[in-house]
């Protein structure tokens, strides 16, 4: 990609959007919340920042950082029962305008899928265009690792998401919004990335982002703007 135009305008023609979770469409990172729920916020959120920042490999973090929280079934469902998904200002607006439009939205994210759920049917996004990671439990409901079979539990895993998106759905433009390392990772194969920063500002993807945004109005605007390309 090379103008800020020519994103803009892929933006505007994109037949889906493909958008991180945690810090992007909504204001916190899931498996630190869950973390500090358990007793492991500290030891966890360090090891977020690592990953976010592309200090290690997406899927070894997250073997860690589960290894660390352990949540159990009982936990998870307390978790999600007394924490609902804090929305970024501006998203539910977005979708809507994305909808309306006739954009597929799609949630690809490193977190877990039993956490997004709440997320897809507060923004009227189906189930099924959720892609992200599944928990594993002992029939006692005490923790059992990961799927390590889904697509988004190891690094490039987005990117894989939206290739498939792209052969089995035929979508000729998919773009990718997102504020960590693993959504730079995503482009190519989406056909243009656009950074986020309305919650938290990561230096390697604002420094390699050649649309970096902070608020969803923008893109919003974004979407009748007359280009020149």
């Amino acid at each position: 990609m090379s103008s800020l135009n020519e994103i803009k305008e892929l933006w505007k023609i994109a037949n889906a959007v493909t958008f991180d979770v945690d810090s992007t469409v909504i204001q916190e990172e899931g498996i630190d919340e869950l973390a500090k729920f358990c007793g492991k916020g500290n030891e966890v959120s360090n090891l977020t920042k690592q990953a976010m920042q592309g200090c290690m490999t997406f899927d070894q973090s997250l073997n860690v950082r589960l290894n660390i929280i352990k949540p159990t079934k009982t936990q998870i469902m307390k978790f999600l029962d007394e924490h609902p998904p804090k929305l970024t200002p501006g998203i539910r607006d977005l979708i809507t305008a994305l909808h309306a439009r006739k954009k597929e939205v799609f949630l690809v994210s490193g977190g877990f899928r039993c956490l997004i759920r709440p997320v897809a049917e507060k923004l009227n996004i189906p189930i099924e265009n959720i892609f992200a990671n599944s928990l594993k439990f002992y029939f006692t409901e005490e923790y059992a690792g990961f799927n390590e079979n889904e697509l988004t539990s190891k690094s490039g895993g987005k990117a894989e998401v939206i290739k498939r998106l792209k052969e089995e759905k035929g979508f000729k433009t998919v773009v990718h919004v997102g504020d960590g390392a693993t959504d730079l990772e995503a482009c190519p194969p989406a056909d243009a990335f656009i950074g986020f920063g309305g919650n938290i500002v990561r230096d390697v993807v604002k420094s390699r982002a050649l649309w970096f945004v902070n608020d969803f109005n923008e893109l919003i605007e974004a979407l009748d703007e007359i280009t020149n390309v």
